[in-house]
């Protein structure tokens, strides 16, 4: 009896998050930063620990798809005509720090910063219709032997995500939040799209007829350039890695003394008959 109330003011610290809002990334295929632009739905959930009324960890799920068609880049770019489409599945681990202590207060800005593990897989359609994912089609020569400097790259990797919020209480246990976060990531192949085009005959050796049309597609535009690009033409600008990024609502849900009931913070009152 005398470690209950211990437990259940431990229990209070916890919470329940669940966010919806919508997927972005900035990169080869998409030339807008910050753009709702071919932005796509998603959600999440997770659980926070509050250290202190100002300091909290939590770790989530997010899931969300994100695309990008050159159609819709900008005008020196569309030429190339490509696009790519992906799932994203994203499991990470977060620091928060609130200028506020929202038992006194009614809102605080917060910021936040941590680690992240995310799946990726592009994919795009052909002509016809079909769809074809893109990292076996090695379009930009990965893991070909004539490009021994074109690794294959990971489909599950490492981010670093970052932002700010403000969050507003809404009861004892229920908070209110909107929230923007950035994701660094350390890949260029979100979109499929890095360096440079590779010989249209040794992709076509190596990989099939079909990854050698979906590495260049300007010869699809009713006006575009039928004629494959000579190898070592810019592709994609390889200096910069894409970034993605998430924006939306969170519900945080306290889940603290969900099992006791007391008369305050702590305590058990006593059963009335």
């Amino acid at each position: 009896m005398f470690i209950i109330p211990v437990i259940t003011h431990a229990q209070s610290r916890f919470h329940l998050t669940l966010s919806g809002g919508f997927t972005n990334y900035y990169g080869d295929l998409q030339s807008k930063p910050l753009t709702l632009d071919q932005a796509h739905g998603s959600f999440g959930a997770g659980i926070k620990y509050d250290v202190t009324s100002h300091f909290a960890v939590r770790g989530g799920i997010l899931y969300g798809r994100i695309s990008a068609d050159d159609k819709r880049n900008k005008a020196s770019l569309r030429f190339r005509n490509l696009n790519f489409e992906t799932k994203l599945v994203e499991a990470n681990l977060l620091a928060e720090y609130s200028l506020f202590d929202l038992e006194s207060k009614t809102f605080t800005p917060y910021v936040f910063g941590g680690v992240a593990l995310f799946h990726f897989n592009p994919f795009t359609y052909d002509s016809s219709g079909s769809r074809h994912f893109l990292k076996p089609l090695s379009t930009e020569g990965q893991g070909l032997s004539q490009y021994p400097d074109r690794k294959e790259y990971k489909l599950t990797q490492f981010a670093l995500p970052f932002g700010a919020g403000i969050r507003l209480r809404v009861s004892e246990k229920v908070t209110l939040a909107y929230e923007f976060a950035l994701r660094k990531t350390f890949t260029d192949y979100i979109d499929d799209v890095s360096a440079t085009y590779v010989d249209q005959f040794v992709l076509q050796a190596a990989r099939g007829s079909k990854a050698a049309e979906l590495a260049y597609r300007g010869d699809e535009l009713k006006d575009g350039n039928p004629i494959y690009p000579d190898d070592g033409t810019v592709r994609g600008g390889a200096d910069s890695k894409d970034w993605y990024y998430f924006s939306g609502i969170t519900i945080t849900v306290g889940i603290g003394q969900l099992f006791f009931h007391g008369g305050g913070k702590g305590r058990i009152s006593c059963p009335k008959f």
